[in-house]
């Protein structure tokens, strides 16, 4: 089995330096750490970057799309892994399934503790991560996961939970694909991409995403129409809903051409437009707002920018966010 690995960054690459960890080891430091992964696989390894998470850009972005399109090509390729640090880890998941949707399958992992302290779990996630690749290859599996704490999470439901844990990572919604332990792979169920594509890879479009909550006013999304938003989401509260203040901007935002994605800030569930009065849903639904199922706020910038790219009408874009890219 010939699995490829893409090397990014992050905190499984990253020592303590002057002025904060910074990713100082290559890939092939990371292969040489774990000899175990020789019994599963034959790697190979790249860089694409070598950058913090929370640091990658839509040009980087991009640049790991369009390898791992070339890697998809590739019939000689069973599988891809790609290192990444955790902070973003679950949106670079979410833009390659929905941009690229892979037959073969991309596991992202990572750690949560560098390799220069006491039990990093580096080693391990990427021990993970190969072995799932090897199982997935007998199940004729395809699409994009991130294998963390011997766990494999879908793309589509994916979320950092936690700010340091080793078990950072969870599905929303719904219990991993897979969970790896001494015994094997146990997969839960098919392992597949859940997400519809779109046919764009620029993330160019500026897309802000404003948060509601208590006593929040529309100032904040009307300096985003000031600054030329081309889209915006509106992270409201339970099924999605918002302050008065902040309902009234987003409909001069609709008036003005401009899309406004309705996720809320909770966790997990859907939204839907049910509350009346100046901020609820219902009022949303009536200004136009398109409501993005159960899709975290991250995950709606991203399509949102995606669907700006390669759609040139309301209602295109709207239909991207139907309820068929969401979970049944």
């Amino acid at each position: 089995m010939n699995v490829t690995l893409l090397s990014t960054g992050g905190t499984i690459a990253s020592t303590d330096a002057d002025g904060g960890a910074k990713p100082t080891r290559t890939g092939a430091d990371l292969l040489e750490a774990v000899p175990e992964l020789e019994a599963h696989a034959s790697l190979s390894v790249e860089s694409v970057a070598q950058v913090p998470s929370f640091e990658i850009d839509g040009e980087t972005l991009e640049a790991i799309g369009e390898r791992v399109r070339e890697l998809e090509a590739d019939p000689t390729v069973d599988a891809v892994v790609v290192t990444h640090g955790t902070d973003t880890m679950e949106e670079t998941a979410y833009y390659l399934d929905v941009t690229v949707r892979p037959e073969t399958p991309v596991f992202l992992t990572g750690a949560q503790r560098r390799p220069d302290e006491v039990s990093s779990d580096g080693p391990s996630n990427l021990l993970t991560a190969v072995r799932a690749a090897e199982a997935f290859a007998d199940r004729d599996a395809g699409g994009t996961f991130v294998a963390f704490d011997e766990a494999i999470h879908g793309a589509r439901s994916v979320t950092k939970a936690h700010t340091s844990a080793l078990e950072a990572f969870r599905s929303r919604n719904t219990g991993p694909v897979a969970t790896v332990d001494r015994n094997g792979v146990a997969i839960h169920r098919r392992p597949r991409s859940e997400t519809r594509p779109i046919d764009a890879t620029s993330l160019e479009a500026t897309v802000y995403t404003i948060k509601s909550g208590s006593a929040v006013t529309g100032d904040l999304l009307d300096a985003a129409l000031e600054r030329g938003a081309d889209g915006l989401v509106l992270e409201g509260t339970g099924l999605g809903n918002a302050t008065a203040d902040l309902a009234d901007a987003a409909r001069d935002a609709i008036e003005a051409g401009v899309p406004v994605v309705v996720t809320s800030r909770c966790l997990e569930g859907r939204v839907a437009p049910v509350y009346g009065g100046d901020g609820g849903g219902e009022r949303l639904r009536e200004y136009g707002a398109v409501f993005a199922g159960d899709l975290s706020a991250q995950q709606a910038r991203l399509r949102l920018a995606l669907a700006l790219e390669a759609f040139d009408d309301d209602d295109t874009i709207r239909e991207a966010f139907s309820p068929v890219d969401s979970q049944t």
